[in-house]
C-alpha cells in the first residue's frame, strides 16, 4: 500500500495530506449506503481525515459522517465548520454542541469558521479558544479567509493558534499562489484545499485530459497529485463511491517531474498578479 503523505499542524499533530470531503453527501437517502461505504473504505486505506460542516445539507452530512465512523472514532481526524453567524460567544457553543450530537462524538479534532461574516474575528477566536479549553474541540482554524483577513486574524491575541486556512485551490484556481499560499507556508500554517479537482470540471478540460493520458495517468490523479505536491497542503476531494476513493488514493503514487510541471504551467498558468480569493 502506498505510504500516506502527511502534514504537521502548528501544534505538532501529524495528519494525512489526503482527506475526504463530504459536501453534498448525506442529502439523498438513495445514496446513503454507498456514501458510508466509500468513507469507511477511505478510512481503511488510511485516508482518515474527514471534512464536513453544519452547512452541508443543514447537518445531514455530519449525521452521515457520524454513522460512517461509529465504532472507529479513534481512527479518524474529524473536521467540521460553523456558519459565520454561529461563530460568536453565545452562538458557537450551541452550534458546536449540535455538530457533536450529529457526529456522535465528544470532541471535534479541528473546528473551522466556514467563512467570514459580521461577527468580529476576535470574538470568534475567544469563542473557539473557550471550546478548546472545555475539550469540545482539539484545535480550530478558518476557511475562505484571504491574506488580509489572515493578517488581521494573526494580529489578535491567540489568533495565531489557527491551525489551517481551508480555501478553494486547484489547477484552474491558482490565485493563492501569488500571496496567500507562500504567506501561510512562512507562518507554518497548513492550507486545506477544497474542490481540488474543481468539482469534476477539470475532468472535462480536453487538453489537460490529453496531457494526463500522455503520462499514463487519469486526469483526476494528475490534478490531485499536483495539489498534493506542495508542502503543508492538505487536499480534501469528495469521494462518494469506493472507486473514486481508490482513484484519489492512487494520486499519491504520481511523481511529477519538472517537465510535467512545466507542461501544466503552460496549459494552466500560475497567477501574474494578486487577485481576490475565489470561493465556491
Amino acid at each position: 500500500m502506498e505510504a500516506m503523505k502527511t502534514v504537521v499542524l502548528r501544534d505538532g499533530k501529524q495528519v494525512p495530506a489526503l482527506g475526504m470531503g463530504t459536501w453534498m453527501m448525506g442529502e439523498n437517502p438513495a445514496y446513503r449506503t454507498r456514501e458510508i461505504a466509500a468513507l469507511q473504505h477511505g478510512i481503511d486505506l488510511g485516508i482518515c481525515l474527514i471534512d464536513t460542516a453544519e452547512m452541508y445539507g443543514e447537518g445531514a452530512s455530519e449525521e452521515l459522517v457520524g454513522e460512517a465512523i461509529r465504532g472507529r472514532r479513534d481512527q479518524v481526524f474529524l473536521v467540521s465548520k460553523a456558519y459565520p453567524h454561529h461563530a460568536g460567544r453565545k452562538s458557537a457553543p450551541m452550534a458546536c454542541e449540535r455538530s457533536l450530537a450529529r457526529l456522535g462524538v465528544e470532541c471535534i479534532d479541528l473546528y473551522l469558521l466556514h467563512w467570514r461574516g459580521s461577527i468580529p474575528l476576535a470574538e470568534t477566536v475567544e469563542a473557539f479558544e473557550k471550546l478548546k479549553a472545555q475539550g469540545k474541540i482539539r484545535r480550530w482554524g478558518v476557511s475562505n479567509l484571504d491574506l488580509a483577513d489572515m493578517r488581521e486574524l494573526y494580529a489578535i491575541p491567540e489568533g495565531k493558534a489557527a491551525a489551517v486556512d481551508q480555501v478553494l485551490y486547484n489547477l484552474t484556481r491558482r490565485g493563492i499562489e501569488w500571496d496567500l499560499l507562500p504567506w501561510l507556508q512562512s507562518q507554518k500554517t497548513a492550507l486545506m484545499a477544497y474542490s481540488p479537482i474543481e468539482q469534476g470540471r477539470l475532468l472535462r478540460h480536453s487538453a489537460f485530459c490529453r496531457l494526463a493520458e500522455q503520462h499514463g495517468w487519469r486526469p483526476a490523479q494528475l490534478a490531485l497529485a499536483w495539489v498534493l505536491r506542495h508542502e503543508g497542503v492538505i487536499a480534501i476531494p469528495k469521494a462518494s463511491r469506493r472507486e473514486h476513493v481508490e482513484e484519489n488514493f492512487s494520486a499519491l503514487q504520481c511523481a511529477l517531474s519538472p517537465e510535467i510541471l512545466a507542461q501544466i504551467d503552460r496549459l494552466l498558468p500560475p497567477p501574474k498578479a494578486a487577485m481576490p480569493l475565489e470561493m465556491l
